[in-house]
């Protein structure tokens, strides 16, 4: 089980977020999950998430207690006596589930989530999968953290005076984000950082003053008329002097990290900070103004967090490991991160900055995703980091439309230029000292490999692998790639070289890092021609200049080349990620000090660094309008956001690289108009897009949901969409739409609205010659005589919309399929199949005994598969007979495991079905659970291939008259079958769009 075993494991529904009980009525369990799971269920440490109601998402009805799920506009109260009543009743709850499987809880959640973290047993792990009260089991998982000052780029004003931007227009830097508290989920802080100066707490009163009560609490009071009430923390160098009129929140989780074996010698077991990564992500969103600072001894001038008069909270859930220039073994494990989500929020938090990754999104409710849905429920905003595994598509993290997804871009920055043979180029340098040049004979250090060594480690720089009799005295030309940027100076200073040129050689990120010599690092572009010339000339000489000295200005913003990109290939692929792009690349901000050290700052480049810019802005949205909800703010930057700039400077608009476009403070205050949404919405679409009632209340179709975003994951010909926008201002509004290939009709296309009111708009979509199968993007722009309001489109074309599956009956039978073409045209059927199921294990169980029986097969799976299927099937579906399934994917027959798929709800029934599966060995574990009187079990794996098929699969007619969104239908028919189960795949055309056939024959 892993991150998606929400799905896998005991996925029922939620009924009680709207009821208020855990005995509402609850839709059944899937049968199946296809979606891969990338740990092993074994014995380990488990975040159990319980079906019942957070606080944050409470309706009332339970022993008396009143509703705590806040009403529109307003924050949760986690402080009051009725929310104290509800979590005493959620964590008598979690104690009896914990105890009814033998297990003792380590953390409880309560606010954002209902559930606990425990170590278990894999046979627990189960029990609890299996457990009525259950949403869901996860495994612990581990993650790692992911000049012109960016806040003057952004035009909030200068670091020097605050002054020349929006800023002024809030009042001054002392009144941006005031009355705000930003929670930063991260690596904890340095107290000491002027970033993080504040004034000593006291004991009194008053509005707006932190104060301690009783000495172990700190209470603010909000903007909203709320408040933030945190616990003081005292524990290995921290106490609670670190606390003051800026830093008021401090508190670290680290039972999870514990359970992973993680040494703390390396890190300090409290809220501060070691790795330097939460330090620079708080003062980015919310650090002092006009804070001086000093790197490497250069004096780099003035910072600012983007909310400057905003108050800090840090939470402490990430730890920095052994270090060194190779390896990184730094650790975030998922409970922590959750417990630190749940007490952020029960603080009273307005705004949470989560700069963590887990690679690409596979699906849009995982636990974090359902953690984030209970904070935005709560009316907190959060900005979240795209992830830094681009420029590949779909490397996207953070999939869910209740938060803010953040790409990184570009800003002004330090800059070197490289010289040779009448030719120059600018890159990133601060380390070739500012203004002054360097010049020297040039070699590649792929030509000069040390005797023995890997001569394409050479090229890379790698610790050793260079002649020092050839790179002595030298400017070394090294290539990025697979070991630290860093590491690369330093071998060349070991070999004796005098300077050094980084050069990509794939489209990337340019890093201003403090190298061992004087460094200018380049982009790919310039790799051919300065190896053209350093390979191919007598002597070469380079020159390394601290300036951009090329008279052109290198265009800003630019997407990072780290920076992850959508689509999002999780259910459906019906929401654009990322949601923003923001400053993410060259940040300078505060780092890490030790108790007794001096503080620092530090260069950074990430989707890390982009998100908090992005929190900081919410706090300043929340300072303006403390009313605002999470979807109000999002609306309101993704729709004044404007195009990127590639390194032409022609406009970038691709919304899978930049989302909605760069975020744009100076116009986001008054949006226009806004797309809003909340839970009830939330809950709608994932019921849509997962297809199952996980919630209490009808779906939606994914596309309709209410986001400032449009995106059609799979357009049959013709789809029309739904939104709805509430008006900051009256005026009249004029639709302009434009995505290639589509023919996008809006209606009405003009509207007259007065500020407050509210407008239902559709845009209907008809596939025209855009490319079937490829996406198409555009956008749409309502536009006023003062307001510009656009959305980002993004659609996909298919051949045909056709059931995923269909089933029949009988040994002579038939069944009717009903699909919508996507084109007018021929489209052929093709058909697979049937396959019978083979038996691989024939059960029978007697004893009526509760059992752990596991029965291990190994089954191979032929080259050129379309569909497998593995199943249990019992006849007894009787409640307390439940059996698992679980298939691993193998490199040998008993070999080392690479993957597992797993259907584990408390049905006697299960199958894991797998499209396309690799060749080659797979195990497949049958569990018998429980069950409470004799019965009969089998396993089958079923297989169609290409190759032969029986009961004369037939498709009739074998190629449709397609028309256009007209739906049509053919016949499957079948004869001669023998008693048992069979499996048929349906393709259409050459698309990748398939309906799988299973055939039961009594």
């Amino acid at each position: 089980m892993g991150r998606t075993s929400l799905r896998a494991a005991a996925v029922v529904t939620l009924a009680a977020l709207f009821t208020g009980t855990a005995s509402a009525s609850f839709g059944a369990a899937p049968e199946e999950v296809n979606t891969p799971v990338l740990t092993d269920a074994t014995d380990g440490h488990y975040i159990v998430l319980l079906k019942e109601s957070s606080l944050a998402t409470y309706e009332g009805g339970t022993n008396g207690i009143q509703r705590t799920k806040p009403d529109t506009g307003k924050q949760l109260d986690a402080q009051s006596a009725n929310s104290k009543a509800y979590l005493a009743h959620l964590k008598k709850q979690q104690d009896k589930v914990a105890a009814d499987a033998g297990v003792t809880a380590d953390a409880n959640y309560g606010v954002v989530t209902n559930g606990f973290s425990a170590e278990l047993t894999a046979a627990q792990a189960n029990k609890l999968a299996g457990d009525k009260a259950v949403l869901g089991v996860f495994p612990d998982e581990i993650y790692h953290p992911t000049a012109t000052p960016s806040t003057e780029f952004l035009g909030l004003g200068s670091v020097d005076t605050g002054a020349g931007g929006v800023w002024d227009a809030m009042g001054g830097v002392a009144n941006a984000g005031k009355g705000i508290v930003v929670g930063v989920v991260d690596t904890g802080i340095a107290p000491e950082n002027p970033s993080f100066a504040g004034d000593p707490l006291k004991k009194k009163a008053g509005q707006g003053v932190p104060y301690t009560v009783n000495g172990d609490t700190i209470v603010f009071d909000k903007a909203d008329g709320g408040q933030f009430t945190s616990k003081i923390t005292i524990a290995q160098s921290w106490d609670k002097r670190a606390y003051n009129t800026k830093l008021i929140g401090g508190q670290y989780f680290s039972a999870g990290a514990a359970a992973a074996g993680f040494d703390f010698s390396y890190d300090f077991l409290s809220p501060r900070d070691k790795a330097g990564h939460g330090s620079h992500t708080a003062s980015t969103a919310a650090g002092n103004f006009g804070v001086g600072t000093t790197v490497e001894g250069i004096d780099f001038g003035k910072i600012s967090g983007v909310a400057p008069a905003a108050k800090v909270a840090a939470y402490k859930a990430c730890y920095d490991g052994p270090d060194d220039l190779v390896t990184t073994d730094d650790i975030c494990a998922g409970s922590d991160l959750l417990s630190a989500i749940n007490q952020a929020v029960e603080d009273g938090v307005d705004v949470i900055n989560y700069s963590i990754g887990g690679g690409a999104a596979t699906s849009v409710f995982s636990w974090d995703d359902y953690a984030f849905l209970g904070a935005a429920a709560a009316g907190v905003f959060v900005s979240v980091s795209a992830g830094n595994d681009g420029p590949d598509a779909s490397t996207a993290d953070h999939a869910s439309p209740w938060y803010t997804t953040v790409a990184a871009s570009t800003v002004p920055t330090w800059e070197g230029t490289v010289q040779w043979d009448g030719q120059q180029a600018a890159g990133a340098s601060v380390s070739v000292p500012f203004g002054q040049s360097i010049t020297g004979p040039v070699v590649y250090a792929g030509d000069i490999p040390l005797a023995g060594a890997d001569p394409a480690e050479a090229a890379l720089c790698f610790l050793g692998t260079i002649d020092p009799a050839q790179a002595a005295g030298k400017i070394v030309v090294c290539d990025r790639g697979s070991n630290a940027r860093v590491e690369k100076s330093q071998a060349v200073a070991e070999a004796g070289g005098t300077g050094m040129v980084l050069v990509n050689v794939t489209p990337g990120s340019l890093d201003n890092d403090f190298h061992s010599v004087p460094t200018v690092h380049l982009q790919n572009t310039y790799r051919a021609a300065l190896l053209d010339y350093v390979q191919g000339t007598a002597n070469p000489t380079v020159t390394l200049v601290g300036a951009n000295v090329t008279g052109v200005e290198t265009p800003t913003p630019q997407i990072a080349g780290f920076s992850s990109r959508g689509p999002i290939l999780a259910d459906g692929s019906d929401v654009i990620k990322p949601d923003v792009s923001a400053p993410g690349v060259a940040i300078l901000a505060a780092t890490d000090n030790g108790p007794k050290e001096k503080p620092t700052f530090g260069i950074m480049s990430g989707t890390s660094m982009s998100s908090p810019h992005v929190a900081g802005l919410g706090a300043l949205y929340l300072g303006v309008h403390p009313k605002a909800a999470p979807s109000e703010i999002k609306s309101a930057l993704m729709t004044t956001a404007y195009d990127l700039v590639d390194d032409a400077g022609n406009p970038v608009t691709d919304p899978f690289t930049q989302g909605a476009g760069h975020v744009d403070p100076t116009r986001y205050f008054n949006a226009g108009l806004l797309y809003q949404n909340g839970i009830r919405d939330w809950a709608a679409y994932i019921n849509g897009a997962l297809d199952e009632e996980v919630f209490n209340i009808a779906p939606i179709d994914p596309s309709d949901l209410n986001i400032a975003s449009i995106g059609i994951g799979a357009l049959a010909g013709t789809q029309t969409i739904t939104r709805t926008v509430t008006a900051t201002e009256a005026g009249t509004y004029t639709a302009q739409i434009d995505v290639p290939g589509v023919d996008a009709v809006v209606t009405p296309s003009t509207f007259t609205i007065a500020a407050g009111a509210t407008q239902k708009f559709t845009v209907t979509f008809t596939t025209t010659d855009a490319a079937i199968g490829e996406w198409t993007t555009g956008s749409l722009t309502w536009k006023s005589a003062t307001n510009s309001v656009r959305s980002p489109i993004a659609v996909k074309p298919v051949a045909v919309d056709a059931p995923e599956s269909v089933a029949g009956t009988g040994a002579d039978g038939s069944v009717t399929v009903e699909v919508t073409p996507g084109f007018t045209g021929d489209l052929p059927l093709s058909t697979l199949g049937l396959a019978k199921a083979d038996v691989i294990v024939d059960g029978n169980e007697t004893t009526g005994a509760e059992t752990d029986g596991t029965t291990v097969k190994f089954v191979q799976v032929p080259a050129g598969t379309d569909v497998v299927r593995f199943a249990i099937n019992s006849d007894n579906d009787e409640a307390g007979t439940d059996l698992d399934l679980t298939v691993y994917k193998v490199k040998s027959e008993g070999g080392q495991r690479t993957a597992v798929w797993q259907s584990a709800t408390g049905s006697a029934d299960e199958a894991v079905q797998l499209v396309e599966p690799e060749a080659g060995w797979y195990e497949v574990r049958s569990d018998v659970y429980a069950y409470t009187q004799p019965f009969t079990w089998n396993t089958t794996v079923t297989s169609v291939t290409p190759d032969g098929g029986l009961g004369a699969l037939t498709a009739s007619p074998d190629t449709l008259g397609a028309q256009q969104s007209v739906k049509t239908s053919y016949e499957l028919s079948w004869s001669g079958l023998e008693s048992g189960s069979y499996l048929g795949v349906v393709r259409y055309g050459n698309s990748d769009v398939r309906t799988v056939v299973s055939v039961d024959v009594p």
